[in-house]
């Protein structure tokens, strides 16, 4: 028998688990390499196929590597909500999916998990943190609604859209998030996994953009595969069907006022329902 053919009695049938089967085991299936790492000793890696100890010390490393990235990955389904939950309340930072664009969320009230984000996105801490709550009901809560027409919010939300609002008083919000600013921006992201999460924690949930500071946004979680060992839990939501221009940011904290701040990717929407509740566009100063 010549040495392929002793090589080829020597190779298992490998077979490929189901990507439920891997997401059970907090493996990701994207990565089609991770089956192939995971059969090495079975193909002899090492074991007599000419590679070097260091080669094989090396592609060991790798492999150590790849699967310590993929333990934080999960799928974001409401199965891991409650993993989710209890990751916040111990103050860790979790990379979610929202109806835009995947976010680092937080508990709002943690400072140590808002600093924490600050860091890992080299953010300044002059760019205030949004905040994101499970529903609308609750925004008020957290800053002030009661000069708003009736039914403004409930028709700009759920959706792609920050709405910044005055914190008020009796604001439920930590001093320590975003101080010095007596206004807050509000999502209700249109996306069951972080809304569940939310409600869950009972508290406003810190958010903002998955990416370093002045990079390009991410609509996967390998566009930020870069940070994931800086988060608690990365939950992969997919490909997000959106053009990198995140929510649309209207300031409503002037009474019977709006301003576009950022035009996002809802602004068409959002200017038609500013308008049917009689709102007007803010004068831009002189």
């Amino acid at each position: 028998m010549n040495i392929p053919e002793r090589i080829a009695v020597r190779l298992p049938q490998l077979v490929f688990p189901s990507s439920e089967v891997l997401y059970k085991h907090n493996r990701v299936p994207k990565l089609g390499f991770v089956p192939f790492l995971t059969h090495k000793r079975h193909l002899g890696l090492g074991l007599g196929l000419g590679l070097s100890k260091k080669m094989s010390s090396s592609m060991e490393n790798c492999h150590v590597d790849v699967q310590n990235k993929l333990e934080v990955v999960r799928p974001a389904t409401e199965v891991y909500a409650q993993e989710a939950i209890e990751a916040l309340k111990a103050g860790k930072v979790i990379a979610v999916p929202t109806d835009t664009l995947y976010g680092f969320a937080c508990d709002a009230c943690s400072l140590e998990a808002v600093n924490r984000i600050y860091e890992m996105k080299g953010r300044n801490h002059t760019s205030p943190l949004a905040i994101c709550v499970g529903d609308v009901s609750q925004i008020q809560h957290f800053a002030v609604t009661e000069n708003l027409p009736h039914g403004l919010l409930d028709s700009l939300l759920p959706g792609p859209v920050t709405v910044i609002l005055r914190r008020g008083e009796s604001s439920a919000l930590e001093k320590s998030l975003n101080p010095g600013l007596d206004s807050v921006g509000v999502r209700v992201p249109d996306c069951n996994f972080i809304r569940v999460v939310a409600r869950g924690l009972g508290k406003a949930v810190a958010l903002t953009s998955a990416n370093l500071s002045g990079q390009p946004s991410s609509l996967c979680i390998k566009d930020f595969e870069n940070l994931w060992d800086r988060c608690a839990y990365v939950y992969d939501g997919g490909v997000l069907p959106s053009n990198r221009a995140g929510s649309t940011i209207v300031d409503l904290t002037r009474p019977g006022k709006y301003k576009i701040l950022r035009p996002g990717s809802a602004k068409e929407e959002t200017l038609a329902i500013l308008e049917k509740h009689s709102l007007v566009e803010e004068a831009p100063a002189i």
